[in-house]
């Protein structure tokens, strides 16, 4: 009885530990994989807004050049260059909070198949 009451006495072995660690893994992984998924959809989105922001910016700036009435457009692309400022912000979180949340280099080392990290980072 002794025993029992010594120090590390009621903590699981290690055998126990890693069992319950390796299930909550894979009861984890789908939904980080999802999730994983999910903001890498978001920052491609954000990518082809941004291109497309900065498409229209140029045209409208051209047309603004090439009309012969004076058509005053430069409100109008400081209020895209601002939404534009906006989308690579957003963008720049997700990286950030995606990379943030990605386990240290010693885990994914132990991980050969690399299904604890993060993908597409």
């Amino acid at each position: 009885m002794a025993a029992l009451a010594g120090p590390g006495a009621g903590t699981p072995g290690s055998g126990a530990r890693d069992l319950f660690a390796e299930g909550l893994l894979e009861f984890l992984r789908p939904a980080a994989r999802q999730l994983d998924s999910h903001v890498h959809a978001v920052r491609e989105s954000q990518v082809e807004l941004r291109e497309h922001i900065d498409n229209l910016a140029t045209e409208l700036c051209r047309i603004n050049e090439d009309q012969k009435v004076a058509l005053d457009l430069d409100p109008y692309v400081k209020k895209l260059l601002n939404a534009r400022r906006r989308v690579v912000l957003v963008n720049n979180i997700l990286q950030n909070a995606q990379v943030g949340t990605s386990p240290p280099r010693q885990v994914q080392q132990g991980d050969p198949a690399g299904l604890c990290g993060w993908e597409g980072v």
